[in-house]
């Protein structure tokens, strides 16, 4: 069918593009680059993961499905608390272990995807993964990175230890298995996979939600309401920028403002995304995530620490079966009816901030999709004004904030991966290089 994909690794995208290759539509490449991502992206996402989809078809309003955490129903304890040296992120404390587990959503949202929109079968957009986890996964310098700061949670169990312990590639055949399950059964299989959490599973719900849809500059924006804020954030963002100057000091303030009624946070979390065009024009959109991870693994593969990110879903107690509050926000820009954008990012409360300038760079600044993600970045939080390395800003007129400069591109400012739909017709794909991501475009 051919199309575009971008992903948070190369083994994600090029597993999706090759589904466009045969004939596969969007969702059906969206999902497949998830399931390599469960391999490929393991501190980031997984089978206990939770996370967000917009899918749009030609012709068609966009349609949301909330496949994110849900608050399990047993008594919830005290969690492990782990204390991690980011260096320029500085020290963070973090909440894992068993007790952090939340009920995850992402497989059911999966599922309930390809059974609405998909073309090919279940079990051919597994397999590859299953491919992928026999073969063992190069580890890119991003990752390496990644997986160093992380070590105390990757390693924390023999589970983890069995995986990251021993370099590159990674040895991922602890995985096939529940892979195998996955292809077999579905998203049925999680009950069997995490038997503690199989009755919460068993009643949990995808939720169809309509997107946050907003009008800026001629474009129509849709991206994630409810549960997740990030959407907000995203919308004000585009709004503010688009009336600002370009200068770097509209720009912090358009980035700031938006973040106002947001809890900051400075947490680097699990989150990796995939966005795909394909060439009949239908799009999608998916965030995934296991929060920072929990440090617990079953069957190959990692636990989420969800209830442990108390900085994203607060502290207040929470009714068994409700869904926990969220910043991800996969971003879907048309213009006059026709796929121009699709985008989303990893970063915890900055990705929001990082798909709000990377769209207006593709959008406002025009510029094309690779470069517009490669653009040093700014972050807002307070009177602090973070600017990545090569993100100029005049002393003078920013002495109203307290400037943190960045020596150059970090993991901090988020991943975006994105597809653009250029207004000659040619498409174009990027990944993020702060997170080792890539973009194929298939012919």
């Amino acid at each position: 069918m051919g199309g575009a994909i971008a992903a948070g690794h190369p083994c994600s995208a090029e597993v999706g593009a090759r589904v466009l290759a045969q004939g596969g539509n969007a969702v059906d490449a969206c999902l497949a680059a998830v399931f390599a991502a469960f391999v490929a992206e393991g501190p980031l996402t997984g089978p206990a993961g939770g996370g967000f989809l917009l899918v749009r078809e030609p012709g068609r309003d966009p349609v949301a499905l909330d496949c994110f955490f849900a608050v399990p129903s047993r008594e919830l304890r005290a969690m492990e608390e782990l204390v991690i040296d980011f260096a320029d992120a500085s020290t963070q404390v973090f909440h894992i272990g068993e007790e952090s587990v939340a009920v995850p959503g992402l497989l059911a949202g999966m599922e309930e995807a390809h059974a609405r929109f998909g073309r090919l079968q279940w079990r051919s957009l597994v397999e590859p993964a299953i491919d992928l986890a026999r073969a063992g996964v190069p580890v890119n310098e991003a990752q390496a990175f990644l997986h160093e700061i992380l070590v105390q949670i990757l390693q924390r169990d023999e589970g983890g230890r069995r995986i990251y312990a021993h370099g590159s590639p990674l040895r991922m055949a602890d995985f096939v298995p529940a892979l195998e399950l996955i292809r077999d059964a579905g998203a049925a299989a999680v009950q069997a996979l995490l038997p503690s959490l199989a009755e919460d599973v068993s009643r949990y719900v995808v939720s169809e939600r309509m997107p946050l849809r907003a009008a800026i500059d001629g474009l129509d924006v849709f991206t994630m309401c409810l549960p997740s804020v990030g959407g907000r954030v995203v919308t004000t963002a585009l709004r503010l920028l688009a009336g600002g100057d370009g200068g770097i000091v509209d720009d912090a303030k358009a980035i700031g403002s938006a973040y106002e009624e947001v809890a900051r946070v400075t947490r680097v979390t699990g989150t990796t995304h995939v966005s795909v065009v394909d060439g009949a024009g239908m799009v999608a959109a998916l965030s995934s995530t296991l929060g920072s991870g929990s440090g617990v693994f079953r069957n190959g593969f990692q636990l989420n620490n969800m209830l442990g990110e108390l900085d994203v879903i607060g502290s207040e107690r929470r009714a068994p079966g409700g869904r926990l509050p969220s910043m991800m926000a996969p971003t879907i820009v048309l213009d006059a009816g026709r796929p121009r954008l699709v985008l989303g990012s990893a970063g915890s409360v900055r990705l929001a901030g990082a798909i709000a300038q990377v769209a207006w760079n593709v959008v406002g600044r025009e510029m094309g999709v690779a470069d517009a993600i490669d653009a040093p970045r700014l972050h807002a939080e307070g009177r602090a004004l973070h600017l990545e390395g090569g993100r100029g800003g005049e002393d003078a007129a920013l002495r109203d904030w307290e400037v943190v400069r960045w020596t150059g591109r970090n993991l901090f400012f988020g991943g975006v991966s994105a597809v653009e739909l250029r207004p000659d017709g040619s498409l174009a794909a990027a990944g993020d290089p702060r997170r080792g991501g890539h973009g194929v475009v298939v012919a």
